[in-house]
């Protein structure tokens, strides 16, 4: 397992977690999600938890923490910190 590289981009980050190369962040969360044509911020929050209405939606900084079982950091630091 491995985690992200200092410095890298939302976009490598999700590219990653999704085993993906050169996709769009909004690509890239949904093969992430298992989802398809979503937005970003609604993919990961599916990813989150499948059963989440869309007005409980979380912000991506708050999302992105909760999949990493983090608190307070960046989107990407947070999505750097998950090992896949």
């Amino acid at each position: 397992m491995a985690t992200g590289k200092e410095g890298s981009s939302l976009k490598a980050e999700l590219n990653r977690l999704a085993g993906t190369t050169g996709k769009a962040s909004q690509g890239a969360a949904n093969t992430y999600a298992s989802t398809s044509g979503l937005g970003l911020i609604a993919a990961l929050n599916i990813k989150a938890s499948a059963s989440r209405a869309p007005s409980a939606y979380k912000g991506l900084n708050a999302i992105c923490n909760e999949l990493a079982s983090t608190t307070d950091k960046s989107a990407s630091d947070a999505l750097r910190s998950i090992n896949v």
